[in-house]
């Protein structure tokens, strides 16, 4: 009985875990390049009363044990990198990724990704997110260049009012065997990892890279509709666990109230 009690609280910590992953979905269903996050979750250990196949008395062989599961814990919370919804912005400096890839930034040295392509232009001509970090490799827009341009294989040129070239180049793209395996640093950033693995660079739409499509962002693929539905299932799964407790705790009483 007392082991119930245990059982139903490894659930209510799960489900107030998987709660606090759906409002974190939802409280960024605007954030361009944001990627929706899973909890995953697993099964305790088993205290075995009887095995599955073991012998009776009789000669016979049990056909199904006796397994009591001690509850559940998480052990993951996973980044689900599907493809976000286009915004048209009509801004020269947003860009949208469609497909894989991630844009790269240095931070003091390293290099950090995100699918964030709302990018800014800093007071040096500087291609930078809106954090301050510059754009891998460094694009630099000269201070007369009335129109940039960037195409979706990642060919950018800067022009003039003549339409005269000032400068040119070509982005590049990183994308990663395992991307769930990145860590989130905030700031619509992430890091490499071992898991994750070493990051493949390429230009866009090269092999197997996503393309570049300016003028729009990526935004969040969060879907408010299935948040909220998780967000029902957690908080009933959440009120029967507490009544398992409720019901593993009456028994106890009527148990305690006993008289011989």
């Amino acid at each position: 009985m007392i082991r119930s009690l245990y059982t139903a609280a490894t659930g209510m910590v799960a489900q107030q875990l998987d709660q606090d992953v759906v409002a974190n979905n939802l409280a960024n269903v605007n954030t361009p390049g944001f990627k929706k996050s899973r909890a995953d979750f697993q099964d305790l250990m088993y205290q075995i009363t009887s095995k599955s196949g073991a012998e009776t008395s009789g000669g016979n062989q049990l056909p199904a044990g006796i397994e009591i599961g001690m509850g559940v814990k998480p052990v993951a919370t996973q980044k689900i990198f599907t493809q976000g919804d286009y915004q048209q912005t009509g801004n020269t400096f947003d860009w949208a990724i469609e497909g894989d890839g991630f844009f790269q930034f240095d931070d003091n040295g390293k290099t950090l990704y995100s699918r964030a392509g709302n990018l800014k232009v800093n007071k040096d001509g500087a291609i930078c997110n809106a954090e301050g970090l510059k754009l891998v490799p460094n694009i630099t827009v000269p201070a007369n260049a009335t129109v940039f341009t960037i195409d979706s294989g990642g060919t950018w040129s800067a022009t003039d009012n003549a339409g005269n070239p000032l400068a040119t180049g070509r982005i590049e793209l990183a994308r990663f065997m395992n991307p769930a395996g990145l860590t989130s640093m905030g700031r619509n950033l992430y890091d490499k990892t071992q898991a994750s693995g070493e990051p493949v660079l390429a230009n866009p739409s090269v092999d197997g890279m996503g393309t570049i499509t300016q003028r729009y962002l990526e935004m969040s693929n969060v879907s408010v509709i299935e948040e909220m539905v998780k967000m029902i299932v957690g908080q009933r799964a959440y009120e029967i666990n507490s009544k398992a407790i409720q019901s593993a705790d009456a028994m106890l009483q009527m148990i305690n109230n006993l008289k011989r």
